[in-house]
């Protein structure tokens, strides 16, 4: 779902109130467990987490104006869908998700080249989610990025 939110507390609110505790939650758990570096904001009309351009000011390639997004997370119709740009970059980064996520859900993974989706909000593996989220440093991904890019 799209919603037309200025702030992260804003886009929460809009959401349906059987997830405005799970969506703190998650928040809470990335803004605890990112490495400094990244900035929260609204990106992408999603709850986003990114390199601001005080550290790199290039931004994204396809859109300079914007800052190098990392990770971010929405509301969907049907799931909470938490998108990790160091599962889609990074090979050992997915598999150790995907290894890890069953020891940490007894549901099954359902995920995406960058998109882990969330049916059952009330069983989001924060725990793993916080372990993810410390993988990569902002200095680490600015180099996986442009390593990317250039090929």
């Amino acid at each position: 779902m799209q919603y037309k939110a200025n702030s992260p507390e804003d886009y929460i609110k809009q959401t349906p109130e059987n997830r405005h505790e799970a969506l703190n939650k998650l928040r809470e758990v990335i803004n605890k467990n990112l490495p400094d570096g990244f900035k929260e904001g609204m990106q992408y009309g999603m709850i986003g987490y990114f390199v601001p351009h005080s550290i790199y000011p290039d931004g994204y390639h396809c859109k300079p104006e914007e800052p190098l997004p990392f990770m971010s997370f929405a509301s969907q119709k049907n799931s909470v869908n938490l998108y990790h740009s160091g599962i889609y970059a990074v090979p050992e980064i997915h598999d150790w998700f995907v290894n890890e996520y069953p020891k940490h859900s007894k549901l099954k993974l359902d995920m995406g080249k960058s998109c882990i989706r969330f049916k059952k909000v009330d069983q989001i593996p924060f725990e793993l989610i916080a372990e993810l989220c410390q993988k990569l440093t902002v200095e680490k991904w600015i180099s996986i990025y442009e390593t990317a890019i250039k090929k």
